[in-house]
């Protein structure tokens, strides 16, 4: 397992430098200039972060997600968090809102991710607790709704408006910037620190309710604890840099194929692994098309479908 961990990390920091480095224009490490320091510290590593801080949010809350609903194919986007953050970022776009400056996009997203978040849980709170059922039928009807509404503030919007927007929904991380980036930090620190914390109870409400009853902890009390984590993150994520689909759901597998069901190892291995998959995809992104940009969120679900489909075929991926 140690072994497992140690070359995941390295791994991990490979890509951040690589990402540094290689792009559109590639630069060397030593001989970077004036003009290379200012690529670099400017666009690149604020970039770079913001993509390894959404990649980490997406990851560990598709891994808290699948096991408090008890459902392999649940992801951050299932609860509808992420379609309310959209509308609420488009409505901004496409009005041209900026009373907070260049903060204004991310803080409408982030406000319409928590409103979001809200409305599901109070859907899926009965008697004293979160049920898993009523959750899921929540976030998966809030989701229809929200993105019902999108569509329709779309079709009346300029094409400006509407090309800025379906950058956002696709997840455009060319808005990365150093301002924004302590914000989404704080919220998807508190997030992973929650969740982490909270690692064994998830490890006890995968086995059932009964179990984790029998072993001491309250599955109500422990669902709304890691609901509050996988609501901060994603909302962050969102709020940083647009919607980035398929991490969430592709990523807790395959670090369960990688390091087993224990949260205590998968949740830290799901974000980094979803900080390097997210960090790969918007160095394809901004490279395969150079000058123009591929939304990173295409890319993830170009690289993550095909790679879900073969795990399928190969392993019973469907579990945890």
């Amino acid at each position: 397992m140690k072994t497992k961990l140690t070359l995941i990390t390295i791994f991990a920091a490979m890509v951040f430098v690589i990402a540094l480095f290689i792009g559109p224009k590639p630069i060397s490490p030593f001989n970077l200039g004036e003009m290379g320091k200012d690529i670099i510290f400017s666009i690149r590593l604020p970039r770079v972060l913001v993509s390894i801080l959404m990649g980490m949010a997406l990851g560990a809350s598709g891994a808290v997600l699948q096991g408090i609903l008890r459902n392999p194919l649940a992801d951050p986007y299932i609860l509808g968090i992420s379609s309310g953050a959209a509308l609420a970022a488009a409505f901004g776009i496409i009005t041209g809102l900026s009373l907070f400056g260049i903060v204004t996009i991310p803080l409408l997203a982030f406000i319409g991710a928590l409103i979001t978040g809200v409305f599901v849980g109070a859907m899926g709170w009965k008697r004293g607790g979160f049920w898993p059922d009523r959750l899921l039928l929540a976030g998966v009807g809030l989701g229809f709704l929200f993105s019902a509404m999108l569509m329709l503030l779309m079709s009346i919007s300029s094409d400006e408006g509407l090309r800025r927007a379906t950058l956002w929904i696709f997840g455009d991380l060319s808005i990365a910037d150093w301002s924004i980036i302590p914000y989404g930090s704080v919220f998807i620190a508190a997030g992973l620190v929650v969740a982490m914390a909270r690692a064994k109870a998830l490890n006890a409400l995968v086995l059932g309710d009964d179990l984790a009853h029998s072993l001491g902890f309250s599955p109500r009390k422990e669902r709304f604890i890691l609901f509050v984590s996988v609501g901060l993150m994603t909302a962050a994520s969102v709020a940083l840099g647009g919607m980035i689909g398929f991490i969430g759901l592709l990523i807790p597998h395959i670090g369960r194929f990688l390091v087993g069901s224990d949260n205590k190892v998968l949740i830290p291995v799901s974000a980094i692994g979803g900080g390097v998959l997210l960090c790969i995809a918007d160095l394809i992104g901004k490279s395969i098309v150079s000058p123009m940009e591929l939304p990173a969120g295409i890319i993830t679900a170009i690289l993550g479908a095909p790679y879900f489909l073969f795990l399928l075929r190969r392993k019973d991926v469907l579990s945890i």
